[in-house]
């Protein structure tokens, strides 16, 4: 399905974030919200992985935005299905960095508690690939204001793709709903459906 996007959110996330929020309502207006999926993951990457898999079924080719562990998870997908990924903040590596973080989580969002286990790392490691090399593919948005990941990991890793690097933000990417033109372009919507949204006033 042209034009279609699959937004995969990060780590104790939701479709309730304000940047799945904004897309959402963005699609809505668009008249094209059939073409958008925003699951609700579950926490284990296996069962993620097979979530997003049956999303990617029922789009056909999606566009893959991916924020923080969602990039993690968008880039495996997109090396696997050779689809196009917008990657926000995204993680390299988060099984290296879960160490200290094994035991209870709770969601952000929905306040569900969980256990994470030695399972899910590996489960996260299962998931590594090499570095994409179609820069053609591949749009990464970072900012160096990202207080939970470092952003130079991921301009490191993703050094052959097309960079985006902004002075400033967090890792939830300030100016967000600014940017989704740029999105929308990406996944093959043409402009002239929404120039005349003012996406400042998201």
């Amino acid at each position: 399905m042209s034009g279609s996007i699959l937004y995969i959110h990060g780590f104790n996330s939701a479709p309730a974030s304000k940047k799945a929020c904004q897309l959402i309502n963005v699609m809505d207006r668009l008249g094209l919200s059939d073409q958008l999926r925003v699951p609700a993951l579950h926490h284990h990457p296996r069962e993620a992985i097979g979530q997003l898999n049956r999303a990617i079924e029922a789009l056909g080719r999606p566009l893959l935005v991916g924020s923080s562990l969602g990039g993690y998870y968008a880039t495996y997908l997109a090396e696997h299905h050779g689809l196009k990924a917008l990657l926000i903040n995204p993680a390299v590596s988060p099984h290296r960095m879960f160490d200290g973080y094994l035991g209870t989580q709770k969601n952000l969002y929905t306040d569900e508690a969980w256990e994470l286990t030695h399972d899910h790392v590996t489960a996260l490691a299962e998931l590594e690939v090499p570095a994409p090399q179609d820069p053609q593919r591949y749009q990464v948005w970072l900012q160096t204001g990202d207080e939970t990941l470092d952003y130079r990991l991921a301009q490191q890793y993703y050094r052959a793709c097309a960079l985006r690097i902004q002075a400033g933000g967090d890792h939830g990417f300030q100016g967000f709903a600014e940017q989704l033109p740029a999105m929308l372009s990406f996944a093959g919507i043409g402009a002239d459906l929404y120039q005349s949204i003012d996406f400042t006033a998201l």
